[in-house]
């Protein structure tokens, strides 16, 4: 075996500290490990590395994608949006609420790049996903449109 799997991720044997890390670390390490530290706020290795996780999630349809981003506590999707050449999907409870307001700063292209990943995985061609909306920005929710 030369690389790991989402399957592989999900056996966790700490008997001390369980399955959880902090908002905290996962904040630091996206925000300013991959954001600050990278060029472009590191987008093109976020986007790379969302697309990889979405395609190894193993989902087979939206539902259990978004049960996935529930339950892995990424975010609450809901669709605004949809038609037969994508939708809107609003994550409600995104890692980055909470955090300062930055206008013009768009921040969680990681999620967008996992959904990407995964919906085209799932519908079995290209799918695009851009971030439209950002807690950070001082928006409501995140957002993305999603074109098929």
């Amino acid at each position: 075996m030369d690389h790991f799997t989402f399957a592989d991720m999900k056996k966790i044997k700490r008997e001390n500290l369980g399955d959880l890390v902090p908002l905290e670390l996962f904040r630091t390490i996206r925000l300013i490990g991959l954001y600050q530290a990278l060029p472009m706020n590191g987008k093109g290795t976020t986007q790379t590395i969302g697309r990889k996780i979405g395609e190894e999630l193993g989902v087979t349809s939206v539902n259990e994608l978004f049960e996935l981003f529930e339950n892995m506590k990424i975010g609450i999707p809901t669709i605004v949006r949809e038609d037969e050449k994508g939708m809107t999907v609003a994550i409600h409870d995104c890692f980055c609420e909470g955090l300062p307001v930055m206008e013009g700063k768009m921040v969680c292209d990681l999620e967008g790049a996992i959904m990407e990943g995964a919906l085209t995985k799932i519908q079995g061609k290209r799918v695009s996903v851009r971030e439209v909306k950002c807690n950070v920005h001082g928006d409501e929710h995140c957002e993305y449109e999603v074109r098929y």
